[in-house]
Parts: C-alpha cells; sequence; structure tokens
C-alpha cells in the first residue's frame, strides 16, 4: 500500500503546518516540505510514512528520510517526559529542518498552535517581537548555534530567552564558549544529538531520551528507538546500510565517532573528518573545537589537506588573522602534536549552505587549488 506524496513549500511554514497536521493525522497525503522545487520527487511514498526530510548534503548527495507519524510521536512523547509536560512552542528554524519540523508535531501532538517565525530576516528584533506572541506560561523553542549567538548580543533578547523553560540547541557542534556564555546568563539551554534518520535530536545533554538506546561500535556511534525513519526514498541499499538489526533490536548508524565518559555522550566528530597525520589518528572536529576557543577564532573551520611529510595535516580557515606558532602551540598542547595545523588560510568570508553549517566542500575545494 503507498500514501500520496506532496512537496510543501517550507518558505511559509504555516503552509508547513496546514499540511503536517492532516499527514500525521493519517487523513492527508505525506509531505515534503523544501524551500525549493524538488526533482525527481516519486508521486507515492509507502503507506507508513507521514513525512519525508531532505538532508543537507553537506558532505555528499541529498538523502531523503522518511518518517513515520509514529517515529515523530515516539520523539515528541519522550521529549516532553524530559520537559516536564507540554508546553506553547516558537517555531525559530526553518519549517524543512528536522528541528523545526520538530516543533510543529510536539505542537500538533499536545494540542496546540506554534508561534511561527519565518525563516527569512532572522533577527534579534524578529525573535523578540514573535516571543511576545507566546501566551503559555511554559514554552519551548528550538535553534542552531549561530541563531544563539546572534540573540545574546541582545540584551532584549537575552531577557525573551530568559522566559523560556527550555531552549533546544543543536543541528550542529555548540561551541562550549557559547554554551557557558548562555547558561551563565541564566538560559535554560539543553544541547541535542541526532539526525534526521532519529526524528531529530534523540541525545539531550549527552544522554539519551527515555525511549532512546546508545551503543558505540568500533567508535561509531549507534541509536536506536521507536523514534527511527524507516530508511531512504527509493534508496534501498543505503537504507539496509544504514538501518541494521541486531539481537532483534534496529540500529541506525550514524557518520559519527565518539566516546562515553561517565555515562555521557561526547561527540568527537565525523567518521570522514578522521585523518592519519604522521601515523597518529587526528579528528578534525577536535581540532577545530579547540580552534575556536581561541580570540577571534569562534567561526574558523578545519579541513585536511594532503602534506608531502605527514601524509595529512588539518589547516585552519579563517576571517580573522591568528599568528601560526600560537596556534599550533594551542592545539598541540590541548590534543597532540599530530593535530596541530599545517597553515592558516585567511579568507574574507566563510562559505555557507542554506542549513546554516559551513560549506566544507566548498572549503575542501578552495584549499586544493
Amino acid at each position: 500500500m503507498t500514501r500520496e506524496l506532496w512537496s510543501i513549500d517550507a518558505r511559509d511554514p504555516r503552509k508547513v503546518w496546514a499540511a503536517l497536521v492532516p499527514a500525521l493525522e493519517g487523513t492527508g497525503a505525506a509531505i515534503l516540505p523544501h524551500p525549493a522545487s524538488p526533482s525527481g520527487l516519486p508521486e507515492t511514498v509507502p503507506e507508513n510514512v507521514a513525512v519525508v526530510v531532505e538532508t543537507s548534503g553537506s558532505t555528499g548527495r541529498p538523502k531523503r528520510v522518511m518518517l513515520s507519524a509514529a517515529a515523530l510521536k515516539a520523539s515528541a512523547t519522550a521529549s516532553d517526559e524530559l520537559l516536564g509536560g507540554s508546553g506553547h512552542w516558537l517555531l525559530a528554524v526553518p519549517a524543512h529542518y528536522i528541528a523545526g519540523i520538530n516543533v510543529l508535531a510536539r505542537s500538533h501532538f499536545s494540542a496546540t498552535v506554534p508561534v511561527m517565525m519565518k525563516p527569512t530576516g532572522f533577527s534579534a528584533e524578529t525573535f523578540v517581537a514573535a516571543v511576545a506572541e507566546l501566551k503559555a506560561e511554559r514554552r519551548f523553542t528550538s535553534l542552531v548555534p549561530v541563531q544563539l549567538a546572534r540573540l545574546l548580543e541582545s540584551e532584549d533578547a537575552v531577557a525573551a530567552l530568559a522566559s523560556f523553560a527550555r531552549i533546544l540547541v543543536g543541528g550542529q557542534s555548540t561551541p562550549i564558549a557559547l554554551l557557558a556564555a548562555a547558561r551563565a546568563r541564566g538560559l535554560a539551554v539543553t544541547t541535542t544529538y541526532g539526525s534526521s534518520e532519529t526524528s531529530g535530536g534523540c541525545v539531550w545533554d549527552g544522554t539519551p531520551l527515555p525511549t532512546a538506546q546508545l551503543r558505540l561500535v568500533d567508535d561509531r556511534i549507534e541509536l536506536a528507538g521507536p523514534m527511527l525513519a524507516e530508511g531512504y526514498l527509493d534508496d534501498p541499499r543505503r537504507s539496509a546500510f544504514t538501518f541494521r538489526e541486531h539481537d532483534g533490536i534496529r540500529w541506525y548508524r550514524t557518520d559519527d565517532i565518539g566516546e562515553i565518559v561517565d555515562g555521557v555522550l561526547r561527540v568527537r566528530g565525523r567518521a570522514d573528518d578522521m585523518i592519519i597525520s604522521g601515523g597518529v589518528k587526528v579528528s578534525l572536529a577536535e581540532v577545530e573545537t579547540v580552534v575556536r576557543t581561541l580570540p577571534g577564532q569562534s567561526a574558523a573551520v578545519v579541513v585536511a589537506v594532503p602534506h608531502p611529510e605527514w601524509g595529512e595535516a588539518p589547516i585552519v580557515i579563517t576571517t580573522s588573522a591568528i599568528e601560526l606558532d600560537a596556534l599550533r602551540g594551542a592545539v598541540a598542547a590541548q590534543l597532540s602534536a599530530a593535530a596541530a595545523p599545517a597553515r592558516v588560510m585567511l579568507i574574507d568570508e566563510i562559505p555557507m549552505l542554506a542549513a546554516g553549517k559551513p560549506d566544507r566542500l566548498a572549503l575542501a575545494s578552495l584549499v586544493l587549488k
């Protein structure tokens, strides 16, 4: 049995909301929210699929993740348990992000109507105006790190953020300094880890949601639970490789490596970000984390380049000049000599994807020119 699939213009979150509710209730077509007209979209999907989420494709070709209403409800229910019950949600991220879909789905399952910001023109002023529309005392929102950083620059926005019972921050790694600054202002910030394949964040502050499971297989993070996706649309081979059953449990094999310290997950970076430099394993994500703690380097990006002596080496791409020896010393002191960047590349502007993440493919190409 199949179900009709509609592409919905995600530039207007009200259209996504209007189509998502019947999709979740099983009375309407499945939807693929998208900021443009996606190509190659089939007319139907399996009957139990309610939402298809297209990934950003930051490290390769985009994937179309199929989510059931049951998976989104399981995510919402587990989230409510940690949040201490339902509340009024503010949609501040684009409605084609899994985080945005989650805000809408949680609102539906708690029988509330979210306040919806348009994703274009996000600013402290528009955020404060949207917060004023929230009616309930218990209020929640999801942000990406760059939004949180922008809001912390405004006293009015900080006051608005302080009215939230919980602020979820995810979509990418949250800089330690940014998280500390938000919490120092008394903000109830929780970092989330997950993906479209897990109906969004299913690990909060390093701990799985009540119905989620976490394990490491050769340092690779794997996740399980009722919030897992059905697989990838029209891609059975990738689905079979990524979603695997073991001892009766279906696991999602992520592209990330991590470690568990005192019962808390620490994401070390992407598996394909691990390089061998001079015979030593180096995580580009860990190098980037250290670099971003240095003055003026909060937006710096670290990529790998071939090196005639070491095989591969990290280099730092930044818009703010920094002395190489000081940079190498800081990284070597916290990680290892092999992790010390080989050079610094200064550019005018970091290219970004629509999802608000650095375009690492474009940066890697730029370095190799």
